[in-house]
């Protein structure tokens, strides 16, 4: 049986659902592999970050899938010296799915919405509006190949984003 369409879990509703091993057993990890890609070290004096417009929630799918793309194009087009990649959300909130029988006779088998609680099968990320989610520092003069490279990632994500170019902190302070 194949997972639940992530429209299902988009919009937030209720308390977050953080606890992980100690009450909720069986949850899956995450398959984000880096949150920090490209040259660590080096200080990039132009900073561009993808910033949603509404509130959400991400699953680490979506992040991943988002990850992938920016840094294969990235790294094909300017190397991995050339850039600081980073992801700024991480996928704490636990999903839960109350599993339903489709079969005949299933009505007598299962108790429907009776101790519904549901089994752990996904982890998301629980994104105010106007925060980052990803960020890329880089040289001024391969500005517009990491601006292509964000906006790929827009469409790997659930909620409408933006892309914004700016030195630093500053940017983000105007926006909030």
């Amino acid at each position: 049986m194949g997972k639940r369409p992530a429209r299902c879990y988009t919009k937030i509703s209720g308390p977050a659902n953080t606890r992980t091993k100690k009450y909720v057993r069986g949850v899956p990890g995450s398959k984000i592999v880096m949150f920090d890609m490209g040259n660590k070290s080096k200080d990039f004096p132009v900073q561009i970050h993808l910033i949603n417009l509404e509130q959400c929630q991400i699953r680490h799918m979506a992040l991943e899938a988002a990850r992938q793309a920016v840094n294969r194009w990235l790294q094909k087009r300017i190397g991995r010296d050339g850039y600081h990649f980073r992801i700024r959300i991480h996928p704490h909130h636990i999903l839960r799915e109350n599993k339903m029988m489709a079969f005949a006779g299933a009505d007598r088998m299962q108790d429907g919405m009776r101790r519904s609680f549901g089994k752990p099968t996904d982890r998301s990320a629980r994104v105010d509006a106007n925060s980052e989610i990803l960020s890329v520092g880089i040289e001024p003069r391969h500005y517009k190949t990491a601006i292509f490279s964000l906006e790929k990632a827009i469409s790997k994500l659930p909620t409408p984003a933006k892309v914004v170019v700016g030195k630093g902190k500053e940017l983000v302070k105007n926006i909030k």
